[in-house]
């Protein structure tokens, strides 16, 4: 029997020694352990593989990630879509999908003698909605977002994690305008991903423009104003960026990101591509100044690329040590004497209406204990109520990896944590005088 072998070769030991620390750092970083350590998602083999359970504090995150999402995409002046999870088979063959992606299909359903197939992608429903009444040139430029579910076929000997499933949410937009607009919209998507991707502390981009390919749609007048309205939009960004000649996509130019992370490793994110086929396909149309029709130019972009991979990647780049904005529990308080129990529920409670998560130890454990587990629960901050505390109305604050940071008035506290929160700081950055300001 043959078996399959591995192995690196290193020009020196320092290396192979900066090899096997980046592994160790890897695996002590790996998603899918943390995300069991810290009770935020599962894969239930009982489901299926490739399928994500979000439990109640990979939830939490979620929903700040989404909420932050939407928000900023509002800002930016998209519109937000809903769209179904399924839909007629011959919507599929009308957009390509079928003859050109069926391997990454689901197989079809029968209802009511009518074939319906799981939705692999967004786009031909976001062009389904574009039809819906005819556009006049001065509707344009359209963006519609979407945080949209589908579910594609991966073999289960290539799932992994986050990384890797079956069922996912993409951060779709799509964005319909004139070919004079499309160096203004492409500049806009750079600058919406570089705020979005900051905001998480991802600042290292590596960016390819990507050509026409041998095999395309379209005429070569309007690849070669997309390939110049992207390089355009690069060029304005200021960004640095490599050509892949040749790589693109049939139906259009496109500019794809990676994030570098905190080990320095590279992941596809954001990607920006500019479609001369579905508006053919679909027959997208819109009305111009001289009362003729033409199609417009649709661009297809993610931010995050799907929800539960970039979850993954933030996992790993912050090791579970999410910056206070993000955790399911900001700050967990430690009562060290059962009269103290009312009073933190009260704290609790009190920075509910705030929009801050805090949570309550109730087990009943020594202090020393309380503290090394919110430490081990990576909880940014800790606060102590002993009897001390519970006569001058006030907590004990610590911060995980930086120790006692002295004590506070409850408001004082909240009002520190929520102008940190608010302004995507550290707790121990934000002064007392501007959190009572």
């Amino acid at each position: 029997m043959l078996q399959r072998i591995y192995g690196t070769a290193w020009e020196n030991a320092d290396q192979l020694k900066y090899f096997v620390k980046l592994k160790e750092e890897a695996k002590r970083r790996d998603h899918r352990l943390l995300g069991k350590q810290l009770d935020l998602f599962s894969i239930q083999e009982d489901a299926g593989g490739g399928l994500v359970f979000w439990h109640p504090k990979g939830a939490t995150i979620r929903k700040i990630i989404e909420d932050f999402w939407k928000l900023e995409h509002q800002k930016a002046g998209y519109e937000l879509l809903y769209t179904p999870h399924l839909a007629n088979l011959d919507l599929w063959k009308t957009s390509g999908h079928f003859d050109f992606y069926k391997e990454s299909m689901y197989d079809q359903m029968e209802v009511e003698d009518e074939t319906y197939q799981i939705k692999p992608m967004n786009c031909p429903f976001h062009c389904l909605v574009y039809k819906h009444g005819l556009k006049s040139y001065r509707e344009l430029p359209l963006r519609w977002a979407e945080l949209g579910t589908v579910y594609r076929y991966e073999r289960s000997g290539t799932l992994h994690g986050l990384m890797r499933v079956r069922g996912f949410t993409q951060d779709d937009a799509h964005i319909f305008c004139l070919p004079e607009q499309l160096t203004a919209e492409i500049r806009g998507v750079l600058d919406l991903i570089e705020n979005i991707l900051t905001r998480f502390g991802f600042n290292d981009y590596e960016i390819m423009l990507s050509t026409r390919p041998a095999e395309s749609v379209g005429s070569d007048e309007i690849w070669e104003k997309a390939t110049a309205a992207l390089t355009e939009a690069l060029t304005l960004k200021g960004w640095a960026y490599s050509v892949d000649e040749g790589g693109g996509a049939f139906y259009g130019p496109k500019i794809d990101i990676k994030i570098r992370d905190a080990i320095g490793r590279l992941w596809q994110c954001s990607t920006v591509q500019c479609d001369f086929n579905l508006p053919e396909r679909f027959e997208l149309e819109y009305v111009k100044s001289d009362s003729t029709r033409d199609r417009p130019i649709m661009v297809h972009r993610a931010i995050f690329g799907s929800i539960e991979r970039f979850f993954g990647v933030l996992i790993e780049t912050y090791a579970g040590d999410f910056p206070l904005w993000l955790p399911p529990v900001q700050m967990r308080l430690l009562p060290v004497a059962d009269e103290a129990m009312d009073f933190c529920h009260k704290v609790k409670a009190k920075a509910a209406t705030l929009g801050l998560r805090v949570e309550v130890d109730t087990s009943g454990d020594r202090i020393g204990k309380l503290v090394r587990n919110a430490e081990t629960d990576k909880i940014p901050l800790a606060a102590v109520v002993g009897k001390k505390e519970l006569e001058d109305g006030s907590l004990a604050v610590r911060a995980r990896k930086v120790g006692d940071l002295g004590s506070a008035s409850v408001d004082d506290v909240l009002a520190r944590m929520k102008l940190a929160a608010d302004t995507f700081s550290n707790y121990e950055s934000v002064s007392d005088s501007k959190s009572r300001c």
